[in-house]
């Protein structure tokens, strides 16, 4: 079960430099979420279906990435500038941050409906920002550790500076996150893509082999978590969990957040602040 909790990569450090703090603190909310593999590999597979349900988020995603062809080594990038962005050195995670814009600043084109996009429109920005907060949250909230209002709203407000960063705007709330998910529900729609992007989630080799008969329940996890009006509209309505499985995947969430591995980028940064490496890890012996 290691592999699945073994997160490092050695593309980045997050030890160094000693003392120098993070976008966030580590007391914040954000911190404790971030730490946990399943649910932010759940958690990223819900914000993918959010925002692929945008058409020209869709567009841009699937002709300037590497989704289609080669899926782990795009969600690996994908999680390490997570991981930085929370964990990193301030210095280092506004350099990566930089670095993304830029290669965003050359990705453009239409939507085979003809509307044009830009990656770093902030409207795009915005959608992009707003789903994967609410993915990696209520991915822990509903297969970790429950979290009350306050610090849902709380761990909201904390994605603010990282937000701007990239040029988005972030939602300080649960309420105002849910009045852009208002906003947006009108530009939404089903497509094809989305179900490519199901089927591949599913059978590609992207968790260790011991692991990989878990990967089709832990997306239907992900098709869970999206809203409902959602799964609505793309047409995912039934393609979730039953009780049963819920279970077992809130079983795992549990056992997962009190795994204490010196490669988590979580550890390695309690590590540079001076702080114990289980200081994230705060379990209940019951």
């Amino acid at each position: 079960m290691r592999a699945l909790f073994d997160v490092g990569d050695q593309s980045a450090d997050f030890l160094r430099p000693a003392g120098e703090a993070a976008l966030v603190s580590p007391d914040s909310v954000s911190w404790r979420v971030f730490k946990n593999p399943l649910s932010l590999f759940i958690g990223g597979v819900a914000a993918v279906i959010m925002e692929l349900a945008e058409p020209r988020v869709r567009t841009g995603v699937w002709e300037h990435t590497t989704f289609r062809i080669d899926p782990f080594r795009r969600l690996r990038r994908t999680g390490l500038a997570s991981m930085v962005t929370i964990y990193a050195a301030r210095g280092a995670a506004e350099a990566m941050i930089a670095r993304v814009r830029r290669m965003h600043d050359s990705v453009a084109g239409s939507t085979p409906a003809g509307k044009i996009y830009r990656a770093n429109d902030p409207e795009l920005l915005n959608w992009v920002q707003s789903t994967a907060a609410y993915g990696f949250l209520q991915a822990y909230h509903s297969y970790v550790r429950p979290l009350s209002d306050l610090e849902r709203d709380r761990y909201y407000a904390e994605g603010t500076l990282a937000a701007s960063l990239y040029g988005a705007c972030a939602p300080t709330s649960e309420a105002a996150l849910e009045v852009r998910f208002d906003a947006m529900a009108k530009k939404l729609e089903r497509s094809d893509i989305l179900f490519e992007f199901l089927a591949t989630m599913r059978s590609a080799p992207i968790l260790p082999l011991p692991l990989r008969p878990l990967q089709p329940l832990l997306v239907r996890a992900a098709i869970e978590l999206t809203p409902h009006w959602l799964q609505t509209i793309v047409g995912l309505t039934d393609h979730g969990l039953n009780a049963w499985e819920a279970r077992v995947v809130r079983q795992i969430g549990a056992f997962s957040d009190c795994v204490v591995l010196e490669t988590n980028p979580a550890v390695q940064a309690c590590r540079r602040m001076r702080l114990p490496a289980n200081y994230l890890y705060v379990c209940d012996d019951t």
